[in-house]
């Protein structure tokens, strides 16, 4: 058996081969400040001080960077950005701030991601534009199939057929309803705004900002009304509270696909409000998501009666898009995504696990070692 004095003898051999590591100097951390908590969503309120609809801003100058800044609310904060020009203008923008001008100078909202629906990407949509003077993502070309812009006594409305897979919208989605309202008042897209030159008596170059609007998108099909801002019945030619039957009840229009057309128009019926059989004027009310799909109406929305209507050449109208194409086309001009998505959200990736170092690899070598040899000379 050996003496303990071999078996020092032979730890300490194996100490002079293997010394221990020894530990890095301490380091006094530097002091960094404790990211405020994080507030449950339970906690969290729904409203805004300040509704959408109240705030305005003048174009350009007084439009901020974002116009909603409320991010402890529930949905969180604003997706995009509000201060659009040149500098922004490209496939990847995340402008939230619209125009609607005429048939040949128009927005629509749409995903600022590829294969989204409108339910679930309603609060973050981004504006697709025919005209690059605006700051924002182009509507590529060929998307467009049909286009009627009509100018009405309390409105200007813009309908038409669209590939909307070519704006990020998923194939076959049969879409929803964006508007400056929204269940908790921040609106859809959060922080969205719309102008218009409709108004401005002959000045193409200013913009009114409007205040009522609604654009559904969805079926291949869109429609975008922007309400007077000085007239007395904005919110009734452009409520808000028909999110469900779509363009057809909303804003209804004689667009033919494979026609661009301008037009003059009479108003439509306020949506939502029908004269029966009887000749007794009703209100529809739209029913519940938990009741399953609308599969009957009781009336057939007026379909306003237009006039004054010039044609146009899409491939004139919208030559601007002629270089702005998707991926899959035969050439394609779109940015590729950044590091942090084509959409600005960060890629979050997994902390790294440290590893162990220092004295505890040289004391668990020679621990192993003493244990060795004390079985083996049993």
């Amino acid at each position: 058996m050996l003496t303990t004095s071999l078996l020092l003898g032979l730890a300490s051999a194996a100490l002079a081969q293997n010394p221990p590591l020894t530990p890095p100097p301490v380091v006094a951390p530097t002091a960094v400040a404790a990211p405020p908590p994080e507030i449950p969503d339970s906690l969290k309120s729904t409203y805004p001080a300040t509704p959408l609809v109240s705030k305005t801003f003048a174009y350009p100058s007084g439009i901020p960077y974002k116009v909603d800044t409320d991010d402890e609310l529930v949905r969180g904060r604003q997706w995009g950005y509000n201060m659009c020009n040149s500098t922004t203008q490209n496939q990847d923008a995340l402008c939230q701030t619209m125009m609607v001008n005429s048939l040949d100078d128009f927005c629509i909202w749409g995903p600022p991601e590829p294969d989204s629906e409108v339910a679930s990407t309603e609060g973050e949509m981004v504006a697709w534009c025919t005209n690059p003077s605006h700051g924002t993502r182009l509507i590529p070309k060929d998307s467009l199939y049909g286009v009627q812009f009509m100018r009405t006594p309390d409105y200007i409305q813009v309908s038409g057929f669209i590939n909307q897979s070519r704006i990020n919208l998923k194939h076959g989605d049969f879409g929803g309803e964006m508007d400056p309202h929204g269940a908790d008042l921040r609106g859809n897209p959060l922080g969205g705004l719309v102008y218009s030159n409709a108004w401005s008596h002959g000045n193409n170059n200013s913009y009114q900002q409007v205040i009522e609007w609604h654009n559904f998108i969805g079926s291949d099909y869109f429609c975008v009304k922007a309400c007077d801002p000085a007239g007395p019945n904005a919110q009734h030619f452009c409520e808000h509270v028909y999110d469900r039957i779509g363009c057809l009840y909303n804003a209804p229009a004689n667009v033919q696909n494979g026609t661009f057309e301008s037009c003059l128009g009479d108003n439509q019926d306020y949506p939502g409000i029908y004269t029966d059989s009887a000749g007794v004027v009703q209100t529809f009310s739209q029913p519940p998501e938990s009741l399953g799909p609308i599969t009957s109406f009781p009336y057939t929305p007026r379909t306003p009666a237009s006039s004054s209507c010039t044609q146009y050449q899409s491939s004139v109208i919208y030559a601007a898009l002629d270089n702005v194409t998707v991926s899959g086309d035969p050439t394609s001009t779109s940015g590729s995504p950044s590091e942090t998505g084509a959409s600005g959200r960060p890629q979050t990736a997994a902390g790294a696990k440290p590893t162990s170092g220092g004295i505890r690899n040289g004391v668990s070598f020679v621990a192993a070692l003493v244990a060795f040899l004390s079985l083996l000379f049993v």
